[in-house]
């Protein structure tokens, strides 16, 4: 019986550690995933005429004109991360980046194994934010408890 206790007890401390390290892991995968796409926005506007380019030439964006789908592809690379960054939105700006993610697989014909990998990554670690939420270290956990403090 002492062996169970013993074995339960150590359970216990380490999920204590990982309870207290969850928020800095939560940090970590929405500055990792914000990081990958602000990225990519920024070499966008690095080289407009190149970015226009390969939305007229290499990307099939239904729907869109290809400049359309240049500006508001850039745009959501570069506003989306800023939220997820701050975990403000966090959920809905998580949701409209994976479903972003999406449409890059789609309309990207050429995507290598390697980049689908890539894209499959981000996307899980999307909804992971979505379903797990931003965590402890974000504004929206402290605009909730914000809110639920003014409520009392």
């Amino acid at each position: 019986m002492n062996l169970i206790a013993d074995v339960s007890k150590a359970y216990g401390r380490v999920v204590g550690w990982l309870n207290l390290a969850a928020p800095l892991f939560d940090l970590g995968v929405r500055l990792y995933v914000a990081d990958v796409f602000f990225r990519s926005g920024l070499v966008k506007l690095q080289s407009w005429d190149a970015t226009l380019f390969l939305f007229e030439d290499e990307f099939a964006v239904p729907l869109l004109p290809p400049e359309i789908a240049a500006y508001l592809g850039t745009a959501a690379e570069l506003t989306l991360p800023v939220f997820i960054a701050l975990g403000f939105g966090t959920r809905l700006f998580a949701l409209a980046l994976a479903l972003f993610n999406v449409m890059a697989v789609i309309s990207y014909p050429g995507l290598s194994p390697a980049g689908l990998k890539d894209h499959i990554l981000w996307g899980t670690l999307l909804l992971v934010i979505l379903f797990h939420g931003p965590g402890k270290l974000a504004l929206d956990d402290w605009l909730c408890r914000w809110r639920a403090r003014g409520a009392r």
